[in-house]
């Protein structure tokens, strides 16, 4: 099994390099802030830090889990560790699935921590792993890169596409319950698909406190299975994965529900710049994922993974200039106008939209 886990792995990062895997539908282009014309503000007063994980970061930003589990990936994310270093945010890893299938490739993770010693670094196993192996898991994940917290992901449409797809979906939060009081934080997120009121609501009442919505409009894991479909010739798996490309709920309209739960929430899927990570922020998020964009850049080296990193966070700060905000606390307070498709799905779904239009007092 280990073999081919990390055969998937090399797959999934070709195919996400080669082919357009992303949904079409960019729902951050619903929200718009209110410009402020007279911001009283220096650029020299903004603060674009917070903290998350219990350490401070230089922005709220994190790159999301991509790779790990095969030696060709080791590279790339010591690349991505290596920038988030430099920068000083939050990095996470892909499933560690394969090496605990495989011990010869913890190494492909664990150079995260070695490149990136003084940022909160996130692991990552299936929910169907914990289902199957229990809570020990969670430590050996932990253990394997120093992690700071532990994502227990959730990707039921992916593995009802792919040919090796584990889609034993029952008892899934019953397990996840029995591993909340876990030494490590948890973060259950979804990978492309979101997740709502009810479920983010569930999860809390599990023991959840950290919630990643990765919701619709970044790279669909549909796309990516049907683009590994058409390889192999499978016309009909093909089809099934086009037809679910963009399946889900929109990222923005997932973090407004999980933010309802009482959940903190990571907003992820679809962010793909300085002005996505801050609408995310106005909406509350704590921080905003970001993957693909910053794949190929990681395959050319971490300097390429910074300057990217460098523009998000010049972008962030120049929203904040130009909404007044000079902290986060600030920018989460900021006016924002939530209109098209987002909007309609929220109010179809009994949230009310126009309480973020005004300036709201927040303090974090």
């Amino acid at each position: 099994m280990s073999q081919i886990t990390s055969s998937r792995k090399l797959d999934h990062i070709r195919v996400c390099l080669e082919r357009a895997v992303e949904c079409e539908n960019h729902s951050f282009d619903d929200l718009s802030f209110v410009h402020k014309a007279l911001p009283e503000l220096d650029w020299s007063e903004i603060d674009c830090s917070t903290s998350f994980l219990g350490r401070k970061v230089s922005a709220p930003i994190m790159i999301s889990a991509m790779t790990g589990g095969h030696t060709e990936t080791k590279e790339i994310n010591a690349n991505l560790a290596l920038a988030a270093q430099e920068i000083g945010i939050a990095v996470a890893v892909g499933s560690q699935r394969a090496a605990l299938e495989d011990p010869t490739l913890e190494d492909t993770f664990s150079v995260v921590r070695d490149c990136a010693p003084g940022v909160p670094i996130v692991g990552n196993i299936g929910a169907v792993q914990l289902s199957r192996h229990g809570p020990e898991i969670l430590d050996r994940v932990a253990e394997m890169i120093e992690a700071d917290a532990v994502a227990i992901h959730l990707n039921y449409l992916q593995e009802c596409i792919q040919p090796e797809g584990e889609v034993e979906a029952c008892g899934v939060l019953e397990a996840i319950r029995s591993a909340a009081d876990s030494s490590h934080p948890l973060i259950v997120k979804e990978t492309g698909a979101g997740i709502c009121y009810e479920e983010a609501s569930a999860l809390v009442k599990a023991g959840i406190g950290i919630i990643d919505v990765a919701g619709c409009g970044g790279t669909s894991w549909s796309a990516v299975e049907a683009f590994r479909a058409e390889e192999r010739g499978d016309l009909e798996s093909q089809e099934i994965g086009e037809l679910f490309r963009c399946w889900g709920m929109p990222t923005p309209a997932s973090l407004v529900e999980c933010l309802a739960s009482g959940a903190e929430a990571i907003s992820s899927g679809g962010v793909r710049s300085g002005l996505d990570v801050a609408r995310s922020v106005a909406l509350g998020a704590s921080v905003a994922g970001v993957a693909l964009p910053l794949l190929a850049a990681a395959t050319r080296g971490h300097e390429s993974v910074a300057s990217q990193l460098r523009s998000y966070i010049r972008a962030l700060r120049i929203t904040m200039l130009l909404t007044g905000s000079a902290s986060i606390s600030q920018l989460q307070g900021a006016p924002l106008l939530i209109l098209g498709r987002t909007r309609e799905i929220l109010e179809q779904r009994g949230f009310n939209t126009r309480r973020f239009s005004v300036r709201r007092e927040l303090s974090r």
